[in-house]
């Protein structure tokens, strides 16, 4: 928000709010729209999660294969329960190791639509330990998509300067927090004891997965 007050996020295809107004990316995400939102990680592509459409959006705004399932963000464990079932084990670790840099796949409830998984029953929960991602998820009141805001085969993007022209003129919204770390997530299915992409605190979590 700037001193002026909120601003009217514009339509997807307009010039998009750059003041980072949570209100106004939450109700981007609310009429079916796709923001740009900072991570711990990488800046994320945004939309409602639980909506075909807008998913659908999020995978032709990057010309995602849909082969390739998306994650879903959250802002708590306690949100996420509301849209999967983990395991009492998986819950220990997400307990351990969220807000952090980490995707954790676990068992999705239907209220999940097949698009985000690419029709499978699991689904990465991502919690990002970024205070402005964070706000935005409680904002929204809904699982958002956790996926980054590039084409796909380019390269993560790091700061807004950076996005292409083609996502900066699908969003509603871009929220601005300067640049991020850029290591992305690591994702990891817990009761399984695999790690399906190393990043971030890759070795912390290999040494949880020995020890329980």
């Amino acid at each position: 928000m700037t001193e002026d007050g909120p601003s009217e996020p514009t339509p997807a295809g307009g010039e998009p709010v750059l003041d980072g107004d949570i209100d106004a990316a939450a109700a981007a995400i609310d009429r079916g729209d796709l923001v740009v939102y900072p991570t711990e990680t990488v800046y994320g592509l945004g939309a409602d999660a639980t909506d075909p459409d807008a998913v659908a959006a999020v995978f032709d705004v990057k010309g995602r294969d849909r082969s390739k399932p998306i994650s879903l963000g959250v802002p708590d464990v306690e949100a996420a329960l509301a849209y999967t079932t983990p395991t009492v084990r998986e819950r220990r670790f997400m307990h351990e190791f969220l807000p952090g840099p980490v995707t954790v796949v676990v068992e999705r409830k239907p209220i999940v639509p097949d698009v985000l998984t690419a029709g499978s029953d699991r689904v990465g929960i991502r919690i990002p330990d970024h205070e402005l991602a964070l706000a935005l998820l409680r904002a929204a009141d809904v699982p958002i998509t956790a996926t980054s805001a590039n084409v796909s085969g380019t390269g993560s993007v790091c700061e807004v300067e950076t996005l292409s022209e083609s996502v900066h003129e699908a969003v509603a919204a871009v929220l601005d927090a300067g640049q991020t770390p850029g290591t992305e997530s690591t994702v990891v299915d817990v009761d399984a004891g695999e790690i399906h992409r190393r990043g971030a605190m890759a070795d912390a979590i290999e040494e949880w997965l020995d020890e329980h």
